[in-house]
C-alpha cells in the first residue's frame, strides 16, 4: 500500500530508531513527521524512510523537544487543529523506571508535559503513549501525576480508552516486555474504540523467531561443528521466549544481552549473552567465529536477530557501529506491539467517519498553572540543545519463560 492510500495521519516524538512508527506504518497510518533527537536514531530513521515510496511525506525531524514550540510544528507540517489523526510517542521512561530513581514529574527528563503541550495545540483526534510498566505499577506510587495527566487530557476533550500494560509475548514478539500503554480520543470517538487491549497472537518462541537467520550463520562458518551446534540450539530456543532485550545507555559500557539474571535466562534458550556477534559478512573478515558461534554457552546474537527478537523485520536497518545500533535495538518499542494498537485506534477512527462523526475543535483548552511553558525556542533552533541519551530500558527486565 503508498502513502497516498494510508487515510489516517500520525506524527511521533521521541521516535527512537522506529519501532512504534512501523508498527503505526503496519497499521495502515501514514507518519506526517518522525522527531528524534538521538543521532544515532535519526540516522537510522533516516535510512528507512528517506526515499522509500511507502514513507512518502515523512519528515524526519531531529530536535531537542524541550525547544519546541508547538504551534510552530504545526505550521510546519501545513496542519490545522484538528486534522491530525494520531499523535504517538514513547516518552523517555527513566523518570518512571524501576532501575532508576523513579522521580517522576520533578525528573527533567520527562517529556510528558511536552507531549500534553503538543496534544494541545495539534488537537489530534487520538493520542497513544508508550512508557514502563513502572509508570503503573505498584498502582500507588504515580497515581497522583497519572491523575493529572489525564486531567489535563480531560480538559482538552479527551477520554481515557485504556492505560494498561501490554505484554509484547502476546503480540508475536518472542520476548517479555511489558510496556505501559496510553490510548485515549476525543469523547466523541470513544464509543467507536474497542473495549480493552488488543486480542493476543499465538506465542513465537525464540527458535521459531531466529531459526533460519542461526542456520545461515552456522552454514556461513563452513565449520564440522556446526550441525550439532545448530541444533543444540535450536532444541533449547524452542522452549519459550527471551528475557527483556536492554539497550542500556552509553554510561554502561558495551553491548551485551544484560545483567547476570538476563544472561542466565539466555542461557537456557542456548544464547550466550556475554557480548553480540559480528554480522556473518563481519566474521571471517574479524576472525570471530570462534566467540561468535561456539562458545560454551551457545552462539551469541548479531544486532539483526536481536532486532528480530524486537519484532523487527529483517529490512528494517540499523545504523552505526556494533555497539550504537544494538543500543538502538535493545531501547526501540517492538513494532508487532505498536500495530496491534494502531489497528485499535485506526478501526475506531474508520468506524466514526462511517457514521458521520465528526469531533468539534478547540474544545475547552487546558490551562493548568502547574503546566510550565517557559522560553521556547524557533524551529531552526531544535537541534541545538544537550542531546539527551536514548532511554535505558533496563527497568523492563523480565526473566524468559522457559518450559
Amino acid at each position: 500500500m503508498t502513502n497516498t492510500e494510508r487515510k489516517y495521519t500520525s506524527v511521533e516524538i521521541c521516535a527512537g530508531a522506529g519501532g512504534q512508527a512501523l508498527g503505526l506504518h503496519n497499521a495502515l497510518f501514514k507518519h506526517l513527521a518522525l522527531i528524534e533527537i538521538d543521532r544515532n536514531a535519526v540516522a537510522t530513521l533516516e535510512k528507512n524512510v528517506q526515499d522509500n515510496a511507502e514513507w512518502e511525506g515523512c519528515e524526519v525531524i531531529s530536535a531537542d523537544l524541550t525547544k519546541l514550540v508547538p504551534s510552530e510544528l504545526r505550521e510546519r507540517l501545513g496542519l490545522d487543529p484538528g486534522d491530525l489523526d494520531l499523535l504517538a510517542g514513547g516518552v523517555p521512561c527513566p523518570p518512571f523506571s524501576v532501575a532508576g530513581k523513579q522521580l517522576g514529574r520533578d525528573d527533567e527528563r520527562d517529556l510528558f508535559p511536552t507531549m500534553l503541550e503538543l496534544v494541545d495545540e495539534l488537537e489530534p483526534k487520538a493520542v497513544m503513549i508508550e512508557n514502563v510498566r513502572g509508570l503503573l505499577e505498584p498502582e500507588v506510587k504515580f497515581r497522583e501525576y497519572r491523575n493529572w495527566i489525564l486531567g489535563e487530557l480531560e480538559a482538552m476533550g479527551y477520554e481515557k480508552c485504556y492505560w494498561d500494560v501490554l505484554e509484547a509475548k502476546d503480540y508475536g514478539v518472542p520476548q517479555l516486555r511489558p510496556r505501559a500503554i496510553l490510548v485515549a480520543l476525543k469523547k466523541d470517538f470513544v464509543p467507536f474504540f474497542s473495549k480493552g487491549k488488543p486480542e493476543p497472537l499465538p506465542l513465537v518462541t525464540v527458535g521459531e523467531a531466529l531459526e533460519d537467520t542461526m542456520r545461515d550463520r552456522f552454514k556461513e562458518a563452513d565449520d564440522p561443528r556446526a550441525d550439532d551446534a545448530f541444533n543444540t540450539w535450536l532444541g533449547k530456543a524452542s522452549k519459550g521466549v527471551a528475557p527483556t532485550l536492554v539497550g542500556g545507555s552509553k554510561k554502561h559500557g558495551g553491548a551485551d544481552l544484560g545483567p547476570t539474571r538476563a544472561k542466565k535466562a539466555w542461557g537456557q534458550l542456548g544464547v550466550c549473552g556475554l557480548g553480540v556477534a559480528n554480522e556473518p559478512e563481519d566474521m571471517e573478515r574479524l576472525q570471530s567465529k570462534e566467540r561468535d558461534l561456539f562458545a560454551k554457552a551457545g552462539p551469541k546474537l548479531t544486532v539483526t536477530q536481536a532486532a528480530i527478537i524486537q519484532g523487527f523485520p529483517e529490512s528494517w536497518k540499523f545504523t552505526g557501529r556494533k555497539t550504537a545500533a544494538y543500543r538502538q535495538v535493545g531501547n526501540a518499542f517492538p513494532p508487532p506491539v505498536a500495530q496491534a494498537v494502531g489497528e485499535q485506534i485506526r478501526k475506531a477512527l474508520e468506524a466514526a467517519r462511517e457514521s458521520g462523526v465528526k469531533a468539534l475543535v478547540r474544545q475547552k483548552r487546558a490551562e493548568s498553572s502547574e503546566r510550565d511553558s517557559g522560553e521556547l525556542f524557533s524551529m531552526a533552533d531544535l537541534s541545538a540543545g544537550v542531546v539527551t541519551e536514548a532511554a535505558d530500558r533496563s527497568g523492563d527486565l523480565e526473566n524468559a519463560v522457559v518450559g
